[in-house]
């Protein structure tokens, strides 16, 4: 799906702003049709932004079920002559739209975008309502999966498997855009070497003659071709490579008076694993960053550009090069910035908390079998696999994004996992052969006991020996530690990249002895574990968990949130940043 971008045939206008905003717990608004008026008794609510912490309304915060928005648009009579397109960068986490009084398109799935071609339900020069019902459950259906409580008191209470608020809302821009009535669809690229000479392997959806042209960063053009399929070849070509985002522009034309065009940025990169090693443009490549999430205060997952750049910047002064979209596809606005600035990307889908084993009942999930008609099902994997279709087909030129992450923390152990996994691997590399695939193994999923890491490509491991296992005791931990790692070293001919470690800090509890909770814990459980990655060749990465606290749901578990972060929610170091930044920077 491309995105929505201004030139000489094509023009957009956002959407973002304050829409009018109403709960809808009981579902009226689909049996009264409210998308057919002005949304009576209506609150302001901004667009993008979760709508749980916009007001001090704990009725907003843990709602279940519908919510609607409305706004008002009117574009400009020129338009008549063009197709029109409404997109919604993200809708969390089903949406229903109407134009006017039409509905237009329907979604599932909170992180990935989706649009509809309003042409003959806009009316340019003249008002247009739009009218959007998201609804937050989570089920055995969708990815991620919850269920429904119904409380004593009449109330619906979302319970859910994962460690991280279930913000909803319109958490992505919205646009208007305009094509020609031809227009370019799709455009797909694969980049690779012929020694000094780039190669971009190109497909454009589109019907009738095309004239494609590859530009330099100045704006030189460097080749050219003729065709919907083609091969462009670059000359001493520049790599996008990490920490260099070289990125070309490819400018693909349809000729003529109602002809359409579309420009690409492309980067020209190789990723492969080879034993264990994994190697960008043919070189060792060594993951230092982070586990992320979308997540500040007030806004909760809506798209902030500020928060973005500050993000980014706060990975520059630490040294990292690369972090994980945990859990789920981040605003492509992340990606765009990744792209530009040489940043690499472990590109994960919506699925986690499928393992009702994990956790020791922090996520309330009770003792059920992961694994059945009533919990993880074929519904689920075809959630599942829409979810990777969607991330791929959206994600699939971007050059920072060098691996894809199916799944975090899955029950692994089940015989019944191969069965579920299997089609989730094979269609992931259908979709895309030229990137490895993995998924985050949980604690509980140790190397003799995993039935479907030969489906993967890399060993991507989420570990905390002296936290939840053997809390405070790092000297055990910097033991089990080194003999799991050598385990799946010698039991798999894969690079591991560690995604997860790390350990709960209260900002400014200070201990003269480390103990669980301090700031001297968090950097010397860091210490341990930076120790044991250098002793074993086989780890070509570490991901520290967490780059800042985020929100989670309430327990006991949970202090105001998961406290893993390096960082404080509002970006204040904790004293574990210094010491990552000494050794990314060594």
């Amino acid at each position: 799906m491309l995105r929505p971008q201004d030139g000489p045939t094509r023009e957009r206008r956002s959407l973002s702003g304050l829409w009018r905003f109403r709960l809808d717990a009981e579902g009226a608004g689909r049996t009264d049709e409210w998308w057919r008026s002005p949304l009576e008794k209506a609150v302001d609510m901004p667009v993008p932004a979760s709508y749980n912490d916009i007001y001090p309304d704990e009725t907003i915060r843990d709602h279940v079920g519908d919510a609607w928005y409305q706004t008002e648009v009117r574009v400009p009579a020129s338009w008549a002559e063009q197709r029109v397109v409404l997109r919604f960068d993200a809708a969390t986490h089903r949406a229903a739209v109407w134009v006017n009084d039409v509905q237009v398109v329907e979604h599932t799935g909170g992180y990935t975008p989706f649009e509809a071609d309003v042409t003959a339900q806009l009316r340019p020069g003249a008002a247009n309502r739009v009218t959007v019902v998201v609804n937050n459950e989570l089920s055995w259906s969708s990815i991620p999966p919850g269920r429904i409580e119904d409380q004593p008191d009449g109330r619906r209470v979302q319970r859910y498997f994962h460690d991280f608020f279930n913000y909803a809302g319109l958490h992505r821009p919205v646009w208007l855009y305009t094509t020609p009535t031809t227009y370019i669809s799709d455009i797909s690229v694969a980049t690779t070497f012929d020694g000094t000479t780039g190669v971009i392997d190109y497909r454009v959806e589109v019907d009738g003659p095309l004239r494609v042209v590859l530009r330099d960063a100045s704006g030189n053009e460097v080749a050219a071709a003729a065709g919907a399929v083609g091969t462009l070849r670059i000359p001493d070509v520049h790599p996008w490579a990490p920490g260099d985002g070289y990125l070309y522009e490819l400018e693909a034309t349809i000729p003529g008076e109602r002809g359409d065009s579309y420009r690409q940025p492309v980067g020209v990169r190789t990723v492969e694993v080879r034993g264990q090693q994994f190697l960008i443009n043919g070189k060792p490549f060594y993951f230092k960053g982070f586990g992320k999430h979308e997540d500040a205060a007030v806004r909760g997952k809506g798209y902030d550009d500020a928060l973005m750049v500050h993000d980014f910047a706060l990975l520059d002064w630490i040294g990292a090069n690369s972090f994980r979209t945990s859990h789920y596809p981040y605003a492509e606005e992340v990606l765009d910035y990744a792209d530009r600035h040489g940043v690499v990307v472990i590109g994960e889908t919506p699925a986690v908390g499928l393992n009702l084993n994990l956790g020791g009942g922090i996520f309330n999930s009770g003792k059920r079998p992961t694994f059945s008609p009533d919990t993880v099902s074929d519904d689920t994997q075809q959630a599942h696999l829409q979810a990777i279709r969607e991330l791929v087909a959206r994600d699939k030129n971007r050059p920072s994004v060098a691996l894809w992450c199916l799944v975090n923390e899955p029950d692994n152990i089940q015989p019944e996992a191969r069965d579920y996994f299997r089609p989730l691997a094979a269609e992931a590399r259908h979709l895309d052969p030229t990137r490895p695939i993995g998924y985050a193994n949980a604690l509980m999923g140790p190397p003799a006991e995993c039935m479907i890491t030969d489906l993967f490509d890399v060993v991507l491991l989420n570990r905390y020996y002296g936290w939840y296992v053997g809390t405070g005791d790092l000297r055990t931990a910097e033991t089990a530690l080194e003999d799991e790692l050598r385990q799946w070293a010698g039991l798999h001919d894969k690079p591991i990249v560690i995604t997860e470690y790390g350990a709960d800090t209260y900002p400014g509890l200070r201990a003269t002895l480390p103990s669980p909770w301090t700031e001297e814990f968090q950097v010397e459980l860091l210490d341990v574990y930076h120790r044991v990655f250098d002793r074993v060749d086989a780890v070509v990465g570490e991901h520290v968990w967490n780059f800042a606290d985020f929100a989670t749901s309430p327990g006991v578990f949970r202090v105001d949130g998961n406290k893993k972060g390096v960082f404080t929610r509002d970006r204040r170091p904790k004293t574990a940043a210094f010491r990552l930044r000494d050794r990314w920077h060594s």
